[in-house]
């Protein structure tokens, strides 16, 4: 069980403002840290919201913690799709962003700028987030030419997860550093108004965000960057297969989950569910017309 105080105070929606990609930047100038999660659903995005997250990831992270998938790379356009109309009806202040899955921008730029757009006409999304460095500004570019923000993702990238021999930390030699910090570069001059640095070293995650305008959203990478991302089932405790060591839990769901569905199937089994508090009665009377319509019927 978590820890955690409840809290009991909920924020003034009257006086919240929609968050934009001018607000975020004003937030690292300021020095204030850039909350994130991803949501999948309309519940979990409307307590999100309500929470006051400044940003909500619809990510493809969904194809392993939703979708049962062994990595993300199955996940298509449609699954993206179907999930972020879920979120976008459920959160209204958050900026919402659209992950962009494998195979959906690497084709050709012209795919690329169109399936971009599907996540703003359709899905309701405000941004598109997708993986790569120095060899998607083509793509980037394209997309930004449409009028569709792009958050850049660098550091691990699980899109590329056998070209990288696994889930593996990135950036930990000089050189692997020197690329990562000269992409981060590239994707701020290409127009990204923000950048996800995933399992790097903390150092450099932190020397990067200093040497960047745009606000960087570190995933294992340190507490330096302007902001910081979690997978919503990890935070929660609700994704059984593994935690990454990056992961803080604040609470034990999959846990509790079982433990109430056992309690269900026992309650069942012995009767004890549903008793009259859960049940729909009608009077007396109606019920003994009832048994004598049966008996004329019959």
């Amino acid at each position: 069980m978590s820890t955690y105080p409840i809290l009991t105070a909920t924020l003034d929606n009257t006086k919240r403002k929609k968050v934009t990609t001018r607000s975020l930047r004003a937030m690292k100038q300021a020095g204030q840290a850039i909350s994130v999660l991803t949501a999948y659903d309309y519940p979990t995005a409307l307590a999100m919201d309500q929470a006051g997250m400044d940003m909500i990831l619809v990510g493809d992270s969904l194809g392993m913690v939703v979708l049962g998938y062994e990595n993300t790379l199955p996940v298509t356009m449609e699954d993206m799709l179907h999930h972020c109309k879920a979120v976008s009806r459920g959160a209204k202040y958050a900026l919402l962003i659209g992950d962009m899955p494998f195979m959906s921008y690497q084709v050709s730029t012209e795919q690329a700028v169109h399936n971009a757009g599907r996540f703003l006409q359709e899905a309701g999304m405000d941004a598109i987030k997708l993986e790569g460095g120095g060899e998607r500004l083509n793509a980037i570019r394209a997309i930004l030419l449409a009028g569709i923000p792009v958050m850049g993702h660098l550091g691990l990238t699980p899109q590329s997860v056998h070209l990288l021999g696994g889930f593996r930390p990135q950036g930990r030699d000089a050189n692997a550093a020197l690329r990562l910090y000269e992409d981060a570069r590239l994707l701020q001059e290409a127009g990204c108004f923000s950048l996800v640095l995933e399992s790097v070293p903390a150092r450099l995650a932190h020397y990067i965000s200093e040497h960047l305008e745009i606000p960087t959203i570190g995933i294992g990478a340190g507490v330096g960057c302007d902001g910081q991302v979690l997978v919503a089932h990890d935070l929660l405790g609700l994704f059984e297969r593994f935690t990454p060591k990056f992961v803080k839990k604040y609470a034990s769901l999959y846990q509790e989950l079982s433990e109430a569905f056992t309690a269900y199937k026992m309650d069942v089994q012995d009767h004890l569910f549903p008793t009259e508090t859960h049940s729909i009665e009608m009077p007396d009377a109606e019920w003994d017309c009832f048994l004598e319509n049966v008996r004329h019927v019959q």
